[in-house]
């Protein structure tokens, strides 16, 4: 499973931070990680440079063997809870796409 960043001009993005994220996508997907090919992660500052609530997003779009994206995202105040809030939606979905495929 290949997981690849994206982040808009107000995200700095640094290897500490993007291996940091890297894992915990990781670790969080780990149970599916057998369908997944690759996870494009977009991360965005929707205020800007503006103080605010919830302005943090992360966009989670899960490449599946043989099937459409599965794209999910969260909003939350720091990134590393909106990756978490998107992992979290993520994993229920691929959980019930995937159970739906083995029980036909």
């Amino acid at each position: 499973m290949k997981i690849q960043f994206n982040t808009d001009k107000t995200i700095s993005g640094n290897e500490k931070g993007e291996s940091y994220f890297t894992n915990l996508i990781a670790e969080g997907l780990k149970n599916n990680e057998s369908h997944i090919t690759r996870v494009e992660v977009y991360l965005s500052d929707e205020n800007g440079k503006k103080e605010g609530l919830h302005n943090m997003r992360c966009l989670l779009e899960a490449r599946i063997e043989g099937r459409q994206p599965l794209a999910v995202s969260c909003k939350a105040d720091t990134l590393e809870l909106a990756i978490s809030g998107a992992i979290d939606k993520l994993t229920s979905s691929l959980e019930t796409i995937l159970g739906r495929l083995q029980s036909h």
